[in-house]
């Protein structure tokens, strides 16, 4: 593949080393593209619409942020390593059909984030253009809009890598600089004393506090099952400190959008304080924007709109390809992704109501994500990288037995470990309005799903590698450093597909 119209033709098989041109700086591109759009502001307006001040909501934003971000780093470096993508790679821990786990969330969270793209995008272009040149707001111009977004989305993640690289390049430039005019826009009226409504030292206080955390640390999880859909085309050699570097950096430079959410949502709160009482941002900011500023509202809705659906969408195609790889390529399988994603949007807007649903659907994804990032992290440190590429293709080549069959296909340690850190994460979830965990009033009504999966997955996870060791076939030559005894079992190798 060569040039940013280049059709990309390949699924999840490892990408040949001759072929992996990407950088560093392309994967900083990607993560930042995905991220600098109105749906981060959206994020970042949480703090204020739950009571707390600009001061606390920059803490909270700022420590949720770290968080998330020290979490990701290390899922940049299964791309490299394996030539593939995340679920693909997570085959060599949770076995060769535990794999499947890394493929639902992935699809889950393609949907829900692409639809979230195109609603907020769709409508803030609707918004800006009755504003700006008097269209109707209603469901045809809506509908209209939102066909414009997922159609473009999906038309370039059908064309591939190359082109979706080539349009966050622009994208990440476009919406920073179109940012930057934003911040101008509202500069004079940026109040940083804001107060809120919820005090420290309030009953509710660290509630908010911690939800807004999480919020903050849910933007860079999302992407726990995606990294290595781009980071499969960069090379083995390049240093691990450069590609985890690559993501924090990119995680960083989301604080524009989400400062811009915050600093904007502080105005809405002094000027326009019935937009606070019904969460109505896109809404809100409509109505608090200069004439002047409308067309640079479109233009980051439309830039940013398309830069972050297209990170969404683009990793789940060629994941269902993988899986079904005798009756669909990339890009049917793509198309076939979109269409049901674009029939979510469509029938939840319009239908049923579901955006606010979609919306707490999207907040759980970090109950089930959490502990299966765990799992793939402390994996790669107890197997110190070390991994048997063409064996991490068994489910799609339908071939049974081999070093990642474990038990019938299934590695019951992380099985184990998942389970645990997904359930502990929901009793702790707390999603006002939509769910509400058992053992969150003991929290003092705090949403500790994310850290309580998390820790939880990692403990069982840790404990079960140290007391029933995986076979020494699987750890490499290195070994690994959780060993109380050695596994003297044999296991037979997966036959070669040339």
């Amino acid at each position: 593949m060569s040039g940013a119209l280049a059709f990309e033709t390949h699924s999840a098989e490892a990408i040949p080393a001759a072929e992996r041109h990407a950088r560093p700086l392309d994967l900083f591109r990607l993560l930042f593209g995905g991220c600098n759009t109105f749906a981060t502001s959206v994020l970042g307006s949480f703090p204020v619409f739950v009571g707390l001040s600009v001061q606390d909501g920059l803490w909270a934003l700022l420590l949720g942020l770290l968080a998330g971000s020290c979490a990701l780093a290390p899922m940049s470096l299964f791309g490299p390593r394996n030539g593939t993508n995340d679920p693909v790679s997570s085959t060599a821990h949770f076995g060769v059909y535990g794999r499947l786990i890394g493929s639902g969330q992935l699809l889950l969270t393609a949907i829900v984030f692409f639809s979230l793209a195109v609603w907020s995008s769709g409508d803030a272009l609707v918004g800006g253009a009755h504003a700006l040149a008097g269209l109707p707001v209603n469901a045809l111009t809506q509908s209209a809009a939102y066909t414009l977004m997922a159609a473009i989305v999906v038309a370039i993640c059908i064309y591939g890598f190359q082109l979706m690289l080539w349009f966050n390049r622009v994208a990440v430039l476009a919406t920073t600089l179109l940012f930057g005019v934003a911040l101008m826009a509202f500069g004079s009226q940026i109040d940083l004393s804001y107060a809120g409504s919820v005090q420290r030292g309030d009953a509710g206080w660290w509630a908010a506090f911690v939800a807004t955390a999480t919020v903050a640390a849910s933007n860079p999880l999302s992407f726990s099952a995606t990294l290595g859909d781009w980071g499969r085309y960069v090379p083995l050699a390049t240093p691990r400190r450069r590609l985890m570097a690559a993501v924090l950096l990119a995680q960083a430079a989301t604080l524009l959008p989400l400062l811009f959410g915050l600093f904007t949502a502080a105005i809405m709160a002094t000027t326009a304080p019935e937009v606070v009482a019904t969460g109505d941002y896109m809404g809100g900011l409509i109505a608090i924007s200069p004439a002047w500023f409308l067309l640079p509202l479109c233009l980051i809705a439309l830039i940013g709109g398309i830069a972050t659906g297209t990170t969404a969408l683009y990793g789940t195609g060629l994941d269902l390809a993988n899986l079904f790889t005798r009756h669909l390529n990339r890009a049917r399988a793509t198309l076939m992704v979109g269409l049901l994603a674009v029939a979510v949007i469509f029938v939840g807007r319009f239908v049923l109501n579901l955006v606010e649903s979609v919306a707490a659907f999207a907040a759980l994804i970090g109950a089930f994500s959490c502990p299966w990032l765990a799992v793939m992290v402390i994996g790669y440190w107890a197997r110190r990288g070390h991994y048997l590429p063409d064996e991490l293709q068994a489910l799609s080549r339908r071939v049974r037995g081999g070093q990642y069959w474990f038990s019938r296909g299934w590695n019951l340690r992380a099985l184990a470990a998942w389970t645990v850190g997904s359930t502990v994460g929901l009793l702790f979830a707390q999603v006002p309005g939509k769910f509400t965990g058992p053992l969150s009033a003991w929290a003092g009504g705090m949403d500790l799903s994310a850290p309580t999966s998390l820790l939880s997955g990692a403990t069982v996870y840790l404990l079960l590698l140290w007391g029933y060791p995986e076979s020494d076939q699987v750890q490499g030559p290195l070994g690994h450093g959780l060993r109380r005894h050695q596994d003297p079992r044999p296991q037979n190798r997966l036959p070669r597909h040339d």
